[in-house]
């Protein structure tokens, strides 16, 4: 499984939120690896995103890795867990895709020992917060570039565009209009995308 080159991620952020999807995204850890193929993603735009860390161009410690090249993690806290994005836009334009449900792929039992409280597969993987505890992603991958070990993203299955489906993005409340914007996308069907987006 070779990792896509950094090219990969110079795609407009629009374009790579939905090139993600399918996409095949690792984790290696000292525990095993575990792996999901990507199924939901959300666009954010930067500065003209009120509902973006870098809204208005803001520059602080944590959204300072949004400024750099794109094919980065961001993670970040949200309340209790970690959520990953993949930095895009080019440098300067401080754009990130949320990769906000995978379905797994391998090292079901590792994410079943970090899921112990999950119903069932499906609630491993079905929401950003999730997907990262099952894949082991934590804060300190921050930075970390996605074109090689431990944090990567590679080609999985291939999504024809008529089953992408888009609409509003999720957890955005006092965003102004950005709350409509339709920047959020998923696999048409697949059981491990957000409840609230089946």
């Amino acid at each position: 499984m070779k990792p896509f080159e950094r090219k990969f991620y110079y795609q407009p952020t629009l374009e790579l939120a939905k090139a993600l999807l399918g996409c095949l995204l690792v984790k290696e850890t000292p525990d095993g690896t575990a792996s999901g193929i990507i199924v939901e993603t959300e666009a954010y735009m930067g500065p003209t995103d009120q509902a973006a860390h870098s809204f208005g161009g803001r520059r602080t410690k944590r959204t300072e890795v949004m400024y750099g090249e794109p094919g980065v993690a961001y993670t970040y806290s949200m309340h209790t867990h970690c959520l990953f994005d993949v930095v895009s836009g080019e440098i300067d334009q401080p754009h990130a895709v949320l990769i906000r449900a995978v379905e797994p792929f391998s090292g079901e039992e590792l994410i079943a020992k970090r899921r112990p409280k999950a119903k069932n597969e499906i609630q491993w993987t079905n929401g950003p917060g999730k997907l990262t505890k099952a894949l082991g992603i934590t804060m300190a991958d921050y930075g970390l570039p996605l074109d090689k070990s431990p944090l990567w993203i590679t080609k999985g299955k291939d999504i024809e565009p008529e089953h992408i489906t888009t609409g509003p993005r999720i957890g955005i409340q006092n965003t102004g209009e950005a709350v409509h914007y339709p920047w959020r996308f998923w696999v048409a069907g697949n059981k491990f995308v957000s409840p609230k987006t089946r």
